[in-house]
């Protein structure tokens, strides 16, 4: 399957889930970002698009049309008003969806990737490439396949076992994604360099808690359906 095939079945539906295209997808980071980014972009327009309630009677019309019996074909120049007039609509539909994605900030879009991410790795079978408990074996193994090496701890006498790693492709660049475990749930903490001053900031999406920060040069996200609590004691923890 082509990028260009796969790309125009994701727009049509980003929650598919023919074989041919998780295939394609497991071996395309490109592919993969932009059905990450038109899922966000469909639950964004889903969760902030405006509705408009028809009016009253419309139904009533819409019901006396059907019923009605047969007609004469509508004629040419009616023919070509109801053609514009469905081109305007549609028209109508991509300048909103452009304009909504328009006021999407680039930090709500990488966090709204980072749950994709997260609830993919979870539903999935590609939550660990590296499964160990050691931060010896985990730290080495992203060696040639990172132009970085992720700061890798193990608070397990804290509560917070390391289980392993696996490589993530985010905001087109390849990233570490370091995995925890805290009462059987998962702890997912994206890792990557960056240049942004050093702070901290907490978001919620769709049930899953998120906490970046920046600390040494390095990025981190960590991502969860922990309760806040136990997941600022993790992020706490990884300061030291």
């Amino acid at each position: 399957m082509t990028c260009d095939s796969a790309r125009e079945l994701i727009e049509l539906d980003p929650t598919q889930e023919q074989a041919d295209v998780t295939g394609h997808l497991a071996n395309c980071p490109d592919c993969r970002k932009f059905m990450e980014e038109m899922t966000s972009l469909r639950n964004k327009v889903r969760a902030e698009a405006p509705y408009y309630h028809a009016p009253p009677g419309l139904k009533r019309r819409i019901e006396a049309q059907v019923r009605a019996p047969a007609r004469a074909p509508m004629p040419v120049p009616y023919r070509w008003l109801a053609i514009a007039a469905s081109l305007l609509l549609f028209a109508s539909v991509i300048w909103n969806i452009a304009l909504l994605r328009s006021r999407v900030s680039p930090e709500e879009l990488l966090a709204a990737n980072i749950v994709s991410s997260h609830v993919r790795s979870l539903a999935g079978t590609h939550l660990l490439d590296v499964p160990s408990s050691d931060q010896h074996t985990v730290k080495p193994w992203f060696n040639g396949k990172l132009d970085f090496s992720p700061n890798v701890k193990d608070p397990a006498a804290d509560g917070f076992p390391l289980t392993g790693g696996r490589l993530e492709y985010l905001d087109g660049h390849p990233v570490a994604a370091l995995v925890f475990e805290r009462r059987k749930h998962i702890i997912n903490l994206f890792t990557w360099p960056s240049s942004g001053s050093e702070g901290e900031r907490q978001f919620t999406r769709n049930g899953y808690h998120m906490i970046q920060w920046t600390q040494a040069g390095m990025t981190y996200w960590a991502v969860s359906d922990l309760n806040e609590a136990d997941l600022r004691q993790f992020v706490e923890l990884y300061h030291k």
